[in-house]
């Protein structure tokens, strides 16, 4: 799976309408209605804003598209496939569209939509997606350098610490990762 950082934006002129293809990391469901108004508010004359999104989630990926009042699967969907087609999560991509005066017919409208798409996926920043799991570990004070070290090399971080008798650690980790320290360290 892949996910972006930061947003990007693409522009091009199709047969005299222009079209303006963002995208826009996205985390929940949540924040997308906020997003799009937002855009709604910069793009005002625009005759269509189409988007689609795909999050992961706990219990899996959701994702949705629409096509902004563009025939039934000409918009939304061509974006959501070039997203889906790639494996991108965490993202939400929009496609603003100021008609031009020339009719483009369903097939044009979906080569249109999918290719803005595509171009906004390629001048973006990719990123590969590595899940992490938060663990919870209870280590004796002289095991715990050790431990320090085994965590950095596997790219995880104390997310919070508690130095009692014991040491009482919250660590995020790469989940591929999180096996290796368990049996390593002892668990709470």
């Amino acid at each position: 799976m892949l996910y972006v950082t930061e947003s990007c934006t693409f522009e091009d002129m199709i047969k005299k309408s222009q079209f303006i293809s963002v995208m826009i990391p996205c985390t929940s469901a949540d924040l997308v209605l906020p997003l799009l108004r937002t855009l709604h508010t910069e793009h005002p004359q625009a005759n269509h804003i189409a988007f689609a999104y795909r999050i992961k989630t706990n219990t899996g990926i959701i994702y949705r598209f629409h096509d902004a009042g563009e025939p039934t699967g000409t918009a939304g969907k061509p974006i959501f496939q070039y997203l889906e087609g790639r494996d991108i999560i965490n993202v939400l991509v929009v496609v603003i569209r100021y008609f031009g005066g020339v009719k483009l017919g369903a097939g044009g409208l979906t080569r249109a939509y999918g290719q803005m798409a595509k171009q906004v996926i390629e001048a973006s920043t990719l990123q590969i997606y590595i899940e992490m799991a938060t663990v919870h570990f209870t280590l004796d004070y002289d095991k715990f350098q050790s431990f320090e070290y085994a965590l950095k090399k596997v790219n995880g971080h104390i997310i919070e610490q508690d130095f009692a008798g014991q040491i009482h650690l919250t660590v995020t980790l790469p989940l591929e990762k999180k096996s290796d320290l368990e049996s390593t360290f002892s668990i709470a």
